[in-house]
């Protein structure tokens, strides 16, 4: 007897058909990366809408105090009105 052990070789198990499987986590990974950028993106906008606005009205709310004093939210709302935005 000899010390020699037999190897077999073994069949390599049936290879899967590589059409759709190795496209489906490759769309979803581009399908969710572009719903977040479309996401990140809005948010991005809406807040450099809403922070551009408050400049606005901090700008105009430190002009009228500085004109009238005494009726500095009214002064606001009509130079609000007169720019063509909706206050509330």
């Amino acid at each position: 007897m000899s010390d020699q052990q037999v190897i077999q070789r073994e069949t390599p198990a049936q290879d899967t058909p590589r059409g759709l499987s190795v496209w489906v986590p490759l769309v979803m990974r581009w399908t969710i990366g572009t719903i977040l950028a479309f996401l990140i993106g809005s948010w991005l906008v809406w807040w450099a809408m809403h922070l551009q606005r408050q400049f606005a009205e901090d700008e105009i709310r430190a002009a009228c105090q500085r004109l009238m004093p005494d009726t500095v939210q009214r002064c606001v709302d009509t130079v609000v009105i007169q720019r063509g935005g909706a206050r509330r």
